[in-house]
C-alpha cells in the first residue's frame, strides 16, 4: 500500500518562490510520483503535473546523444511558454525538482534559488527505485 502524501518538505520548496515572479515548486521522482510541493498548488494538480513531468525529464535524457555521446548527463530542462517558463533539474538520484514562473521572471535568479535548495536538502531528495510495485502475489 502507498502511503499519502505528507509534503514534508513542502515548507522549502516555498523558498524558491521568494524570487519575483515564480510560481510554484514541485519535487517529483523519477516515475512521476510527487514528494512535495510549495503551498500555492493543490495536491491534485501538483500530482498531475509531477506525472507529466517525470515523462518530460525521461524524453529530455534519451536526446543526450544529440550534445555529444549517449552517456552524456542530463542536468535541466528549461520550457517555455507564452506567459511563463518550467524549470526541470535534477535535485538527487532519481528526483527532480520543478518550478514555474512567469514570462517575467529573473531567469538566473531561479536556477540559483533551485540548485542552492538542492545543495541545503542533500541527501532528503534522495528517491531510490521502489521495487514494491505490485500487490503481493
Amino acid at each position: 500500500m502507498i502511503e499519502p502524501m505528507t509534503n514534508e518538505l513542502g515548507w522549502m520548496l516555498d523558498d524558491v518562490l521568494k524570487v519575483p515572479e515564480a510560481r510554484h515548486a514541485i519535487l517529483l521522482s523519477a516515475d512521476g510520483m510527487l514528494r512535495a510541493h510549495s503551498a500555492q498548488i493543490d495536491q491534485d494538480n501538483a500530482e498531475r503535473f509531477a506525472a507529466g513531468l517525470a515523462g518530460l525529464q525521461s524524453i529530455s535524457r534519451s536526446t543526450a546523444e544529440f550534445c555529444g555521446t549517449p552517456d552524456t548527463p542530463w542536468r535541466q530542462t528549461l520550457i517555455e511558454f507564452g506567459h511563463g517558463f518550467v524549470f526541470l533539474i535534477a535535485a538527487g538520484e532519481g528526483t527532480y525538482l520543478a518550478v514555474s514562473t512567469s514570462e517575467h521572471v529573473d531567469m538566473e535568479a531561479v536556477t540559483y534559488r533551485m540548485h542552492k535548495l538542492v545543495d541545503r536538502l542533500g541527501q532528503q531528495l534522495t528517491s531510490p527505485a521502489r521495487l514494491d510495485t505490485g500487490s503481493p502475489a
